[in-house]
């Protein structure tokens, strides 16, 4: 009788297939993942909880303009489009000079200054540095995640990308079970303030890791792409005097790219109506403290979900099945609990609208999505891809909010905000087509036999 396969006589290795000369590299992405996303969840709690506390009361006039707090919060969705056009411009121009752990510790420093400021101030919080503390929890969100995203891809070769992506991308599923746990056990006995100076610390130990990582990279640990690995110099493009628009003639170009954009500009559509839905209906049923325990419950429900769905959901169906699978699992979920809202638009109803987008959408959506990128050249993850996860994402945001705010001013009363749930299971039906395309595209130019280099040449040219 033969021997069984290793996957099947050990079980860890569907989810923990890592070969020993791997496992420093992993290890030092895993921990800067899960400290990334820690701090993630502990900004923003923090910041949801004080601009919903400050305005749930008092509302926002604005030019005669009364908004109440789930309606101000759009405003500031609104505005970090401005905030994401800043990142697009500022993370590919220090592209072009910086890569990997070099572009991580400069982002360190700039949010460590930041958050030295914020530390001094959040106790005695008033309209501007609310506003300007909600901006930058995203701005943190938007540079750090993208930051480990391009490191990442820009050091895994992509024949170990299949492996390695669920162990480490693990490390942010549980870096935000961590941090909302945290936050939820702590939440009433510790100030906004020491939060920042907790944060703080975090991003210096990020910074520890990144250099050790980059350093490990740059000796050519197996498993690692060494410099020029993952795009030859023949291939790449040229140099673009515009940082803020190579992003986007990268993407025009490719129709597997856009198909990405797709993709995420749904999702981004479908994330910030579920997340005002769920905003109003906390504000709509509890006050007071009871508003800040609510995010905080719903916030470690997501992250524990998301861990358990990352340990024994991705890697069995990223590695069992075609990725299309995987792509297609967070909108079917999000069409069951958008209509479960729009026919019961109770409490924990629209809580776990929340959690049934962000469980898988930090799980098993994000390793899927990150996956599709594996067959596209350097420039691709580093600009491309800035573009999509910073300019798209916050266009989408955009579109959502003028949505959201359209259905609000329409129907007034809280029980009007169930019918978003008709827009969401619209767009999640988008979503499956398009979560269908970029998969059979995937499928065709990372085919078996390929080279990592034919890949990424295919993955440009498709027209």
């Amino acid at each position: 009788m033969s021997a069984a396969p290793a996957s099947s006589r050990n079980p860890l290795k569907a989810v923990l297939d890592i070969r020993r000369d791997e496992l420093p590299l992993a290890a030092a992405m895993f921990g800067y993942f899960f400290l990334v996303i820690t701090t993630f969840w502990i900004l923003k709690t923090i910041k949801k909880e004080l601009f919903v506390r400050f305005y749930d009361q008092q509302g926002l006039d604005l030019l005669g303009w009364s908004l109440k707090a789930a309606e101000a919060e759009l405003l500031a969705k609104l505005l970090n489009m401005l905030v994401a056009a800043v990142a697009v411009v500022a993370f590919s121009a220090l592209s072009n000079r910086f890569t990997r752990h070099r572009l991580t510790l400069i982002f360190c420093g700039f949010f460590g200054l930041c958050f030295l400021g914020y530390a001094a101030a959040l106790d005695q919080p008033g309209h501007l540095l609310v506003w300007s503390f909600y901006l930058f929890g995203d701005l943190y969100s938007t540079l750090m995640v993208a930051t480990f995203f391009a490191f990442l891809n820009d050091s895994v070769e992509p024949a170990a990308a299949r492996r390695l992506y669920g162990p480490i991308i693990l490390g942010g599923v549980g870096g935000g079970a961590f941090g909302s746990m945290v936050v939820l056990s702590h939440i009433g006995e510790v100030g906004r303030s020491s939060w920042v100076w907790i944060s703080l610390l975090i991003t210096g130990v990020v910074a520890g890791l990144a250099l050790f990582a980059g350093t490990l990279v740059e000796r050519g640990r197996t498993g690692a792409a060494p410099d020029g690995a993952a795009a030859p110099p023949a291939e790449e493009a040229p140099q673009d005097s515009n940082p803020a628009l190579a992003g986007a003639r990268l993407v025009r170009r490719s129709s597997y790219l856009l198909a990405i954009v797709s993709i995420v500009g749904v999702y981004e559509i479908i994330s910030t109506i579920l997340d005002f839905q769920f905003t109003a209906t906390v504000a709509h049923y509890l006050d007071g403290p009871e508003i800040s325990k609510q995010f905080a419950r719903v916030y470690t429900i997501t992250n524990v979900a998301a861990l358990l769905v990352q340990l024994c959901l991705t890697s069995a169906l990223m590695s069992r099945f075609r990725l299309t699978v995987s792509l297609l699992v967070t909108p079917v979920a999000v069409i069951a609990a958008s209509g479960t809202f729009l026919a019961v638009p109770l409490l924990w109803p629209g809580s776990l609208l929340s959690s049934a987008d962000n469980a898988l959408a930090y799980s098993i959506n994000q390793s899927a999505r990150e996956a599709l990128y594996t067959p596209t050249r350097r420039e691709e993850k580093y600009k491309a891809k800035a573009f999509i996860d910073m300019f798209v994402q916050r266009l989408a945001k955009s579109v959502a909010v003028g949505i959201s705010l359209l259905m609000s001013s329409v129907f007034t009363s809280f029980g009007g905000i169930r019918y978003l749930s008709i827009f969401t299971i619209a767009f999640a039906s988008l979503w499956v087509l398009a979560a269908r395309h970029a998969g059979r595209r995937f499928h065709q130019l990372s085919g078996e036999g390929e080279t990592a280099g034919g890949r990424g040449e295919r993955g440009t040219s498709a027209g």
